[in-house]
């Protein structure tokens, strides 16, 4: 079995997982976070030697975790712009996967040489879509009106954070000179490779939804 095969059926089981457990709340989401909160951190401790990464990543991933259990469990408005986040990363990562596939452009950066220009604007484009699947899917209503301008535009800085975050993560493993940040998700590597995006994405998010710029 080859690193796509086993990446694509890791993601069919790993993602509606988590999605139940987002959609339940309460003690069986916070059970689910704990348990990431774990096994992220044995993950962390076996392959990062650098104190300073280990605490920076472990403070990224305590702020995340909060963040998804304060938005799942606040109220339905919260609720949604949780979906929203989470639906906005995936996008953003399918664009700019499938982008710097199809469009072969020049290189973004050496901390990770795989990511291309042509990724970025995948990345971006791909993740205004997620305004159009939450009208459809959720709709708008008296708060949230999805199709409004600022939505656009907030997508576009949520893409570029999960961007961000995604370099960020791989600066700190090309730190300490390794592919992947752990192995418990086959095709994917560990906990932090798979979240590096969403992670920064959703502590943005929680700050925007607190300081009332989203909704």
């Amino acid at each position: 079995m080859n690193n796509l095969q086993k990446r694509f059926i890791t993601s069919i089981i790993i993602f509606p997982l988590s999605i139940f457990f987002v959609f339940k709340g309460g003690y069986l989401l916070l059970s689910f976070l704990l348990a990431a909160f774990f096994i992220a951190n044995y993950e962390l401790f076996s392959v990062f030697k650098a104190k300073t990464t280990i605490l920076f990543l472990d403070l990224i991933l305590i702020l995340s975790l909060f963040s998804i259990y304060h938005l799942r469990d606040d109220n339905p408005v919260s609720f949604k712009l949780l979906i929203w986040f989470i639906v906005l990363t995936v996008c953003s990562d399918i664009g700019g996967y499938t982008f710097g596939k199809l469009f072969k452009w020049k290189k973004l950066t050496k901390i990770s040489p795989k990511k291309t220009l042509s990724g970025v604007l995948g990345s971006f484009l791909i993740s205004l879509s997620s305004v159009f699947i939450m009208e459809i899917t959720i709709h708008s209503d008296y708060v949230i009106k999805w199709l409004e301008p600022k939505f656009f535009f907030i997508a576009i800085i949520l893409s570029l954070t999960a961007q961000a975050g995604d370099l960020t993560i791989s600066y700190f493993k090309r730190l300490e000179k390794i592919k992947d940040a752990g192995k418990i998700l086959p095709g994917h590597g560990g906990i932090f490779d798979r979240i590096d995006s969403l992670m920064f994405v959703i502590i943005l998010g929680f700050i925007l939804y607190n300081y009332k710029i989203v909704p």
